[in-house]
C-alpha cells in the first residue's frame, strides 16, 4: 500500500471503531445536562411533596438523595384490595396468551407462545418467553380503580373479555388470531394508563430503552426520539450511569432504587423495549400529554445498572370513552412497519439500507430455513453486486504497482520541488489512465453495508437462538468451552476472520515497502480480532465469508490478468513467403 491507501484504511478503521463503540456510550456533557434537568425535576417534586406532606401530616411519599441530587421516585398509589377474591381470566390466540386480572381489569402476564425462554425448542423444561407485568400491570392507571365485585363476561368467539363495575367498563380485545395487537375499550375511565414494565433480558448484549414519536422532536417538527440515545433526561438512567461511557462507571452507592422522569409533550406512539421484545402504545383516540418513565436499578450491581423500566402515559381532561391499541411482542420489522413504528428498530442514519437487508435475510431464510445459510447467500449477493468495483479496484492496484519504477524516477528527479513533483505525478496517472483512488472505492462502499448489517444483527429478533453448524445462537458470540477459556469462551469465527484478513492483505497488490505491508498484515487482523471478539457471531460469519470471496475474486482477477499479459508478450509467428524457386526445388 502507498501512503494514501494506508491513510484511507486507517481513517476508515477509525470511523468504523468510533461508530461501533459510540453506540454503547454517550458524551459526558450530555449526561451533565440530563443530570441537571433531572435535579430540577427532583427539586420541583420535593417542593410539591413537602406541600402535600404539610397538608396531610405525612412525609414518607418522597425523598431526595443528597449525594446524587436525584429524586427517589414516589411510591405508587396502592390500590385498595377488593373484598372479592382475584380471578385470572385467560385470553389467547396463536401468538400470545394474556392473563387478565379482575382486580383492576389489567394485563398481568403476556406469554409469547412462539419464542423460547432459553436456547432450544419450546418444551416443559424450556417454556415460552413470559413478560411479567405484575409490578406494573398493562392498563393500570390513576383512575382505573380496582373493580370491586367485578362482573366478568367472556365471549370466546369474539376473542374479548369485558369487565364492568358500576358505570365503568373495559373491554380487552385480541384483534386477530395471529396478531400481537390488543385493544382496550374504556368507558367512564380517564387519566394515565400504564404500558407495563420491560426487564433486561438474558442476552449478553441486552439493552433497555424507551422510544416515542414526538409531535415536537425539535425545531417544531415531529420525529422519533430514542430516549436511550438522544438528548433526553431519561438517557443517563438507561445507558448505565450519569457519568456515561461504555456500560457506565458511576458507583450505585447512595442512589435510589428507582427514579421517575417526566417527559412532557404529545406523542403519537410510545414503546418500551429490550433487545428483542417491545410493549407499546400504538394509537389512542385521546391525545396524550407525554409520559412518565420509572427506571429501577440492579440492586446487586456495584455500579449503576438498569434492571427494568416502566412507562405510564399521561392524558389530560375527562373523557367518557377511550380506545387504546397496544402492541406486545417481538421487535420484528414487518410487524412494527404495519403499525407505523418501524423506527423502534433503531437503525439510525443507515435505515434506508437496513430495511432491505432485513427483507433479503428473511427472503433467503424462507427459501432455506436457516439464518446461517441466509447470511451466506447475502454475502454472495453483496460480493456479486460489488464484483465490477472489486475487479476495477484490483486492476487499478496492479497498474499502480507497475508504475512504481516511473514514480521513483519522478520522485528522485523532483525531490526538491514538491509542486512540480505533484504535477508530474498526476500527469503520469493521466497518461497511463490510472486512478489512485479506485483501489479504495470498494472499501468505502462496504463500510455502510457493514454498519447497516451491524445494526440489523444486533437487534433482529429473527436471529435470536438461530443455530448454524457449531453455533448455538447467531445473535451472540459462540462462547465455546466457556469453562476452559476466559472472556466468555472460545470464539472461532473472529479468529478465522482475522486470518482471512491477513490473507486478503497478502493477495492485495501493494505499491509500498514490503516491510510496511507485512506490518499492516499483522496490525489490521489484530485490530479486527479485538473488535469482533464479543460481537454477534452472525457478524463475524458475514465478514469471514466476505474475506474468503474477496480472496477468491482477487486470485481469479490476477490469473486472468497474467494470462492476458502472457498472450501479449508471446511473439506472433509469421510464415515466410513461398517463392517459385522454393516450389521448383520442392522445399515447400
Amino acid at each position: 500500500m502507498n501512503k494514501t491507501e494506508k491513510l484511507i484504511c486507517l481513517v476508515l478503521g477509525a470511523v468504523l471503531a468510533w461508530y461501533i463503540f459510540s453506540e454503547m456510550g454517550k458524551s459526558k456533557e450530555a449526561a451533565k445536562q440530563a443530570a441537571l434537568a433531572q435535579t430540577e425535576i427532583a427539586s420541583n417534586r420535593v417542593d410539591r411533596a413537602a406541600r402535600e406532606d404539610s397538608d396531610s401530616s405525612s412525609s414518607s411519599n418522597s425523598s431526595v438523595s443528597s449525594a446524587s441530587g436525584v429524586a427517589r421516585a414516589p411510591k405508587a398509589l396502592e390500590a385498595v384490595r377488593p373484598s372479592v377474591p382475584e380471578k385470572i381470566v385467560t385470553l389467547e390466540n396463536d401468538e400470545v396468551k394474556l392473563e387478565l386480572s379482575t382486580w383492576g381489569a389489567v394485563v398481568k402476564k403476556v406469554t409469547l407462545k412462539k419464542y423460547a425462554k432459553d436456547c432450544g425448542p419450546i418444551s416443559e423444561e424450556n417454556p415460552p418467553v413470559v413478560l411479567d407485568f405484575s409490578d406494573s400491570p398493562l392498563g393500570a392507571g390513576e383512575t382505573v380503580e380496582a373493580f370491586e365485585a367485578s362482573e366478568v363476561t367472556t365471549e370466546e368467539k369474539c376473542n374479548f373479555v369485558k369487565f364492568t363495575s358500576g358505570a365503568k367498563s373495559r373491554e380487552i380485545l385480541l384483534m386477530n388470531l395471529d396478531s400481537y395487537k390488543l385493544q382496550f375499550r374504556d368507558v367512564g375511565m380517564s387519566g394515565s394508563i400504564s404500558l407495563g414494565a420491560m426487564r433486561m433480558g438474558d442476552s449478553k448484549n441486552d439493552l433497555l430503552s424507551v422510544d416515542s414519536w414526538a409531535m415536537d422532536a425539535g425545531k417544531g417538527k415531529p420525529g422519533v426520539i430514542h430516549h436511550g440515545d438522544d438528548d433526553s433526561p431519561l438517557k443517563p438512567y438507561l445507558v448505565g450511569g450519569l457519568s456515561g461511557g461504555c456500560s457506565g462507571s458511576k458507583s450505585a452507592a447512595g442512589m435510589p432504587e428507582e427514579t421517575t422522569v417526566e417527559y412532557p409533550g404529545a406523542q403519537t406512539w410510545i414503546a418500551v423495549k429490550n433487545r428483542f421484545f417491545v410493549t407499546a402504545l400504538a394509537s389512542c383516540t385521546e391525545g396524550n400529554a407525554g409520559f412518565s418513565a420509572t427506571v429501577k436499578r440492579d440492586m446487586g450491581a456495584a455500579n449503576y445498572k438498569p434492571e427494568s423500566v416502566s412507562v405510564s402515559v399521561n392524558f389530560k381532561g375527562d373523557v367518557t370513552k377511550r380506545t387504546t391499541t397496544f402492541f406486545v411482542g417481538p421487535k420484528k420489522q414487518s410487524l412494527l412497519w404495519d403499525l407505523g413504528m418501524k423506527d423502534v428498530m433503531e437503525f439510525g442514519m443507515w435505515r434506508w439500507l437496513c430495511y432491505p437487508l432485513v427483507w433479503v435475510l428473511n427472503l433467503f431464510n424462507g427459501w432455506i430455513p436457516n439464518f446461517g445459510v441466509a447470511i451466506i447467500l447475502l454475502t454472495i449477493l453483496v460480493r456479486l453486486l460489488f464484483w465490477p468495483l472489486t475487479r476495477k479496484s484490483t486492476e487499478g492496484m496492479k497498474k499502480m504497482q507497475e508504475l512504481q519504477p516511473l514514480m521513483k524516477e519522478i520522485q528522485a528527479k523532483y525531490k526538491d520541488n514538491p509542486q512540480r513533483l505533484q504535477q508530474e505525478t498526476w500527469h503520469l496517472y493521466r497518461e497511463k489512465k490510472v486512478n489512485p483512488m479506485s483501489s479504495c472505492l470498494p472499501m468505502l462502499i462496504q463500510i455502510p453495508v457493514f454498519i447497516a448489517l451491524f445494526n440489523v444483527l444486533r437487534s433482529a429478533v429473527e436471529l435470536r437462538y438461530a443455530p448454524f453448524l457449531w453455533i448455538a445462537d447467531l445473535s451472540e458470540p459462540e462462547g465455546l468451552f466457556a469453562s476452559w477459556f476466559p472472556f466468555g469462551g472460545l470464539n472461532l469465527l473472529p479468529i478465522l476472520m482475522a486470518v482471512s484478513t491477513a490473507l486478503q492483505s497478502y493477495f492485495t497488490p501493494s505499491t509500498g515497502d514490503k516491510k510496511q505491508q507485512q506490518m499492516m498484515m499483522v496490525m489490521m487482523p489484530a485490530m479486527m480480532l479485538i473488535m469482533f471478539y464479543s460481537f454477534p457471531s452472525a457478524l463475524s460469519l458475514y465478514w469471514f465469508l466476505s474475506n474468503i470471496f474477496s480472496i477468491v475474486q482477487m486470485w481469479l482477477i490476477r490469473r486472468q490478468t497474467a494470462a492476458k499479459q502472457a498472450e501479449m508478450l508471446t511473439p506472433e509467428v509469421i510464415d515466410p513467403p513461398v517463392t517459385r524457386q522454393m516450389k521448383r526445388h520442392g522445399t515447400v
